[in-house]
């Protein structure tokens, strides 16, 4: 994370939270949009130069995202951000295919017309956008199967969902990098949003399920060409 880069706006949620929280948030945003890389290394001083913040603060963020696994000590550099290994991987994308296979199943029975709208606005966005711009095209990935898991009214799948996102953080690179996987993806998601439409919650858990299958094999070519 480069200190020189300016501060963010304030936030108006920041005087509603502790400042440990507020800190939290935004490291974590760090990782989830691609800025904070996999063998990176987290500063206590920049973060709270860049923030404006005391390290008291920045001190306790650190520590929940090492109790998160999501930072880790190395000797002599102080935290870095954490790298899966091969099986974690592994790991990560079938319970990836399980939850976004349910929430795509449970959208299909709840879906409401706005929210089918918003689904197909994100999706012609995702078609629409340069194919060369992946950090782009990897928001509007997440915003679209945001929107499906908000359309499947589950509290406890948002959580499971929750915890896998960050975890998601720490794969580093984007599978849109590899040739072709966005207009694959666009495909993948055009065939989920359809059956959700239908409401066909079989067909539209086995598109969700298909779209991550594909996901890791991309992944798996970018580990490969590593």
């Amino acid at each position: 994370m480069d200190p020189r880069k300016p501060a963010p706006a304030a936030s108006p949620s920041a005087p509603q939270v502790p400042l440990g929280t507020f800190v939290y948030r935004f490291v974590l945003d760090a990782l989830r949009n691609g800025e904070l890389k996999p063998g990176e290394r987290v500063r206590e001083q920049d973060i709270a130069e860049r923030l404006g913040v005391s390290r008291t603060p920045v001190r306790e963020a650190l520590s929940r995202l090492v109790e998160k696994r999501l930072l880790e000590p190395v000797g002599g550099r102080g935290l870095v951000v954490r790298s899966l290994s091969a099986t974690e991987i592994v790991d990560l994308y079938v319970m990836r295919e399980i939850i976004e296979g349910a929430a795509a199943r449970l959208a299909a029975q709840h879906a409401s017309a706005p929210e089918l709208a918003a689904m197909e606005d994100l999706l012609a966005r995702f078609a629409a956008h340069p194919q060369d711009d992946e950090r782009e095209l990897a928001r509007l990935n997440r915003l679209f199967h945001d929107a499906i898991h908000r359309a499947a009214r589950n509290p406890y799948l948002d959580s499971a969902s929750s915890e896998l996102h960050d975890a998601i953080a720490l794969l580093g690179s984007t599978t849109f990098a590899v040739p072709g996987r966005a207009r694959e993806a666009t495909a993948e998601h055009a065939a989920i949003l359809q059956a959700i439409a239908a409401r066909d919650a079989d067909r539209a858990e086995q598109a969700a399920r298909a779209h991550i299958r594909d996901a890791f094999r991309a992944r798996l070519g970018l580990i490969g060409g590593a």
